[in-house]
């Protein structure tokens, strides 16, 4: 292995669309929510250890969740767990891991990438980024995985590239477009030089700190300021002092959009950013009437098409349904259309109006 890679798995985020079986206390990515066996930051953590040293494996994550991690990956190393006083997006957090790790190492070379995604091939994966490192360790440019589309989602962004490779496999990257419309998604795919954002990031640690200092200059001020109680006692201190000035921005908006060393490797490793009731049903298997089912307590008359998880401890029955998500905690009961999911945030929301927050 390669002691001059590096990862930081982005661990914050809450996972609201994953509600009721997400919440604010026990979000997505410490759950098994494809009943693999493990949880989807386990098998992220696993998937990078496999060509990536796990003493160069960083999560970035909130204080709340300190115990849950360390539950969950007795491996990682407690120093490289990162605390964020406050969830502000991805530039904060990706800035607090490069500025540290630019002390530690001045020529690392890293990957980005969410706590949270489902990866099938991970031979593919693993291939696809070692090309990136090194790609990145021979020239100034940022890396993204592009996944090629299948059908015209329109929750993902989408990132357009040059039709000639300028390398093997890699080619430089046009434009990002946030979540298209569905006639949008529809031109974008039958283009074919559009690809998924996976939001998975490769470069080294230098020059991203110098693309914020270009783009985001007040941010890469006050974490300049604070650099020197970096990799000290002072500095879950220091932490707390600069996030309360950041801006919430996504490293999409704030840089890559941004740079014009930005390049894009079209990718096929059974990727799913598991956003979604709808997405994970798309990975798990169904029955012959095409359920989905995640618990060993659930019998189904008459429904199909639907996506249901419950808990083994309670007999769940379902009659008459179609293309409901249907789910089952011990305080919580979801019904909801399939194609009304993108509102469940709007329905927690509500529910946060109407009942505060002892169900969120």
């Amino acid at each position: 292995m390669n002691n001059q890679y590096y990862v930081v798995i982005m661990a914050g985020g809450i996972g609201s669309r994953f509600w009721p079986k997400s919440r604010t206390s026990y979000p997505k990515q410490f759950l098994d929510i494809l009943n693999e066996g493990r949880t989807l930051i386990q098998s992220t953590f696993d998937r990078f250890a496999r060509f990536i040293p796990k003493e160069n494996i960083y999560i970035v994550t909130t204080k709340e969740y300190e115990e849950i991690i360390k539950r969950q990956l007795p491996e990682a190393r407690h120093d490289n767990i990162l605390f964020e006083p406050s969830r502000k997006n991805t530039a904060p957090c990706i800035a607090y891991a490069s500025y540290k790790l630019a002390l530690q190492n001045p020529e690392a070379k890293l990957i980005c990438a969410p706590a949270d995604h489902l990866i099938k091939d991970e031979d593919n994966f693993q291939r696809v980024c070692l090309r990136a490192l090194d790609f990145v360790d021979h020239l100034n440019a940022f890396v993204t995985l592009g996944i090629k589309p299948t059908y015209p989602n329109t929750g993902y962004g989408y990132i357009q590239h040059d039709v000639m490779a300028v390398a093997d496999e890699i080619y430089k990257v046009r434009t990002f477009t946030e979540k298209p419309n569905l006639d949008l998604a529809k031109t974008f795919l039958a283009s074919g030089d559009f690809l998924w954002n996976a939001g998975i990031f490769v470069w080294k640690t230098r020059n991203i700190l110098t693309a914020f200092e270009k783009y985001l200059p007040e941010m890469h001020e006050l974490f300049q300021s604070e650099i020197h109680h970096f990799n000290t006692p002072g500095e879950a201190e220091a932490i707390e002092r600069i996030y309360p000035q950041c801006s919430s921005v996504s490293i999409d908006y704030g840089i890559m959009e941004k740079a014009d060393n930005v390049y894009v490797i079209p990718s096929s490793f059974g990727w799913s950013d598991l956003g979604t009731w709808n997405s994970a049903y798309e990975n798990l298997e169904k029955d012959y009437l095409e359920n989905a089912v995640v618990g060993n307590n659930v019998v189904i008359i008459d429904s199909t098409h639907c996506m249901v998880q419950a808990d083994d401890k309670k007999l769940v029955l379902l009659q008459g349904l179609e293309d409901f998500i249907v789910v089952d905690t011990n305080d919580v009961l979801l019904i909801c259309k399939k194609d009304r999911e993108q509102e469940i945030k709007e329905f927690v929301a509500e529910v946060k109006r109407k009942k505060g927050e002892k169900y969120l």
